[in-house]
């Protein structure tokens, strides 16, 4: 089972929830987990994996700087990496000949698109090394599978152009089907 994993999906779908799960199995057994999550990602406060359910844990923190092959040291049961679309290809990579050199798997979690629909570099990485890539669902407000994210202004309308990073919850992002993406409509 050393292996690279993208398990991946539209913002809500649980992708922490279920790290966290998986983070919680290994150490009820015994086994040592590393989790990371990315810098960036601060709504909850730096270096902690939250989920909208409010489970959280500390975690450690990668941002565009950290060597996976310098900052993995021993040999963990399992890698677990939170907002893997803000990992760069570069430690994608590492990440992927760390999993197979070391025996160990390495399950990164994240979003494969932005708001426009347009990969994320970590992202893009991943959906090309991974040796599984597993997509988590959740629905859109119509009842549709939600397979876009949405940026949405104040007025809840769909917003079209801006930095492709902005951190932020419910109250900025919705998982919306791809018809009510093109359409707009992503209440």
């Amino acid at each position: 089972m050393s292996k690279l994993f993208f398990r991946y999906s539209s913002m809500s779908a649980g992708k922490s929830l279920a790290l966290l799960s998986v983070a919680h199995n290994y150490e009820e057994r015994g086994h040592e987990v590393v989790c990371y999550t990315a810098q960036i990602a601060d709504r909850d406060g730096v270096g902690v994996i939250a989920t909208r359910a409010g489970l959280k844990r500390p975690a450690h923190v990668f941002g565009p700087a950290t060597e996976f092959d310098t900052e993995l040291i021993g040999k963990p049961a399992c890698v677990l990496i939170d907002e893997g679309q803000f990992l760069s290809p570069h430690q994608v990579r590492q990440l992927h000949r760390y999993a197979h050199e070391h025996r160990v798997p390495v399950l990164v979690y994240g979003l494969r698109t932005d708001f426009r629909g347009e990969l994320f570099p970590g992202a893009a990485m991943l959906l090309g090394l991974a040796d599984v890539l597993d997509e988590l669902r959740t629905i859109c407000a119509c009842g549709r599978k939600a397979t876009m994210n949405a940026r949405v202004g104040a007025d809840g309308r769909r917003v079209t152009d801006g930095p492709q990073v902005e951190i932020g919850g419910n109250a900025r992002y919705r998982a919306v089907c791809a018809r009510c993406f093109y359409s707009g409509d992503a209440t």
